[in-house]
């Protein structure tokens, strides 16, 4: 047992190396997205702001979430909007599937489901997460069980080509994005009376990445009317400037996005991925 826990504890020490090393590479190679030790810096930061609270009142700050890519905004914001009451909540894309999400003190008191189209490479059993491996569209959960939905940076996805980063299945290569709609249609259904979906998707300039797509005015409006709230709350941030910063639709309306997968090269302002997101409360 002695042996055991000395050789958890060498590797843990190892691992921390290694991070660390990864995370100085990355300040000293020029603070790249997506380079090596951008994971490290992108999470440390994810972190603090987590941890230091009064999101709304930090957000905006000289070099706040610089060159990291719209999670730095988007974690905070749900966070901050979430009560802090026991009940069920379900994730709708597994963006929560983190230990340093996972042990934040407002999830603690609830029950969590993880729903994906594929297992990932790290699951949290031990912690009693449900994980479920579907297309939402199709889900096998009954209606009205759920107190909060989350759903950040997915929607985007839904109904385009899902092979290409999260799945095999080759039925997940189409472009239906109408289909985003029925998706909507679903979490709401999944709510309880007077629950509450926190829902974000890259906002500006319409574009079709293929795999994901840019939402604009129009498409926040028609996810609004399809979803039909009782209580509507809309936040823009965007990423100007070398922070991120609180924004509007007609600021942002021109915002586009940074593909890794596609331009390979960084742009001049270093953004990680999306230039402006609409995070959006909608009360059922």
């Amino acid at each position: 047992m002695t042996v055991l826990t000395a050789c958890d504890r060498l590797v843990s020490f190892l691992r921390r190396g290694k991070h660390w090393i990864d995370y100085q590479y990355f300040l000293i190679n020029g603070y790249k997205p997506w380079s090596r030790g951008y994971e490290q810096y992108r999470w440390k930061h994810i972190e603090k702001s987590l941890a230091m609270g009064n999101f709304p009142d930090k957000v905006g700050g000289k070099r706040f979430g610089y060159r990291i890519d719209e999670r730095i905004v988007e974690y905070p914001w749900f966070f901050e909007r979430l009560p802090d009451l026991p009940g069920l909540l379900f994730d709708a894309g597994s963006v929560l599937n983190h230990a340093i999400l996972l042990d934040h003190p407002k999830l603690t008191t609830k029950k969590l489901f993880i729903s994906t189209l594929s297992p990932e490479k790290t699951a949290f059993w031990h912690k009693g997460i449900s994980y479920i491996y579907e297309d939402i569209r199709k889900t096998h959960l009954r209606p009205g069980i759920f107190d909060w939905v989350v759903c950040l940076s997915t929607l985007e996805h839904v109904g385009m080509d899902n092979t290409y980063l999260y799945t095999n299945e080759a039925d997940k290569n189409e472009f239906t994005p109408e289909t985003a709609f029925q998706f909507l249609g679903v979490l709401r259904a999944l709510l309880k009376d007077s629950g509450t979906l926190y829902l974000s998707v890259p906002y500006g300039k319409y574009a079709n990445h293929g795999w994901f797509r840019v939402s604009n005015a129009e498409m926040l409006d028609g996810l609004k009317s399809h979803f039909k709230p009782s209580k509507y709350i809309e936040t823009i941030y965007q990423y100007a400037d070398d922070r991120w910063q609180p924004s509007s639709r007609e600021k942002a309306k021109d915002a586009t996005c940074f593909d890794i997968h596609a331009q390979k090269k960084n742009d001049p302002d270093y953004a990680a991925f999306s230039r402006a997101v609409a995070c959006m409360e909608l009360t059922k």
